[in-house]
């Protein structure tokens, strides 16, 4: 028996269903910054999912941030993973009202009501312990929620965590880089792709997308590249407009 067999199904229909907020709805002209409560609570507002980055502070908290380095969205500098939750915490974003927030502040904010995507944003070597930190928040969450991660080695420590949240790869590259997104198909049997938009079309997520497994895409900017998606995949991961919501909503 297969792997792919002896693993339980996980739960990726709502994956599919709504427009995801890149980031969260993000809108710096009204001082709503990226990876911001504000940014998540925006989106839940407008029936949106909300696609969201983690890194692990000094501490192995998990926390709502993009970037290796504070310096383009604090006032301070250096390294976010020489700082502790608390440390974090205390950092405003832009000058604006909010701070880095933890993983638990948006799980305590969304409770169920949007789709949460977390992608997880490792170091190789200075990450150990994230994802099993991740995976003990959300095992009593009450809503949908999945992971994905371009890094290989945090998808490998998911699958040996044998969790039955869904686990996506995040990839991009066209067709030039086919022969690798296989072989971490065939390691990590990701539940779900997203795929940047740039590349498409492309044979791998032809492929994937037969599977039956969903496909997002990243970075939507326009009604226009949306058109290109829906070609493509089953939903987008979008900033800088707002994408209709599925009839009835």
């Amino acid at each position: 028996m297969t792997a792919k067999t002896q693993k339980a199904p996980c739960p990726t229909d709502w994956i599919r269903q709504r427009p995801i907020a890149h980031r969260g709805l993000h809108d710096v002209s009204n001082g709503v910054f990226e990876n911001t409560l504000s940014a998540a609570a925006a989106a839940i507002d407008h029936g949106y999912g909300i696609e969201v980055d983690l890194h692990p502070s000094a501490d192995g908290v998990p926390m709502v941030f993009h970037d290796n380095i504070l310096d383009r969205l604090t006032d301070e500098s250096g390294k976010f993973l020489d700082r502790t939750a608390d440390e974090l915490g205390a950092i405003t974003i832009g000058g604006s009202k909010d701070r880095v927030p933890t993983l638990r502040q948006l799980l305590d904010l969304t409770a169920g009501r949007s789709g949460l995507v977390l992608e997880l944003k490792g170091i190789a070597g200075e990450d150990d312990g994230f994802v099993a930190a991740v995976l003990a928040q959300l095992e009593a969450y009450d809503g949908p929620v999945a992971i994905m991660s371009f890094n290989h080695w945090l998808l490998e420590d998911a699958r040996k965590l044998g969790t039955q949240i869904p686990v996506g790869l995040t990839a991009e590259g066209g067709d030039k880089l086919h022969e690798t997104h296989h072989q971490a198909l065939a390691a990590y049997d990701p539940d779900f792709l997203s795929y940047g938009i740039d590349d498409l079309p492309n044979r791998f997520v032809h492929e994937f997308r037969q599977t039956g497994r969903p496909v997002i895409t990243w970075t939507v900017r326009s009604p226009e590249a949306a058109a290109k998606s829906a070609l493509y995949a089953d939903q987008i991961t979008f900033e800088g407009f707002f994408p209709p919501l599925p009839q009835g909503d």
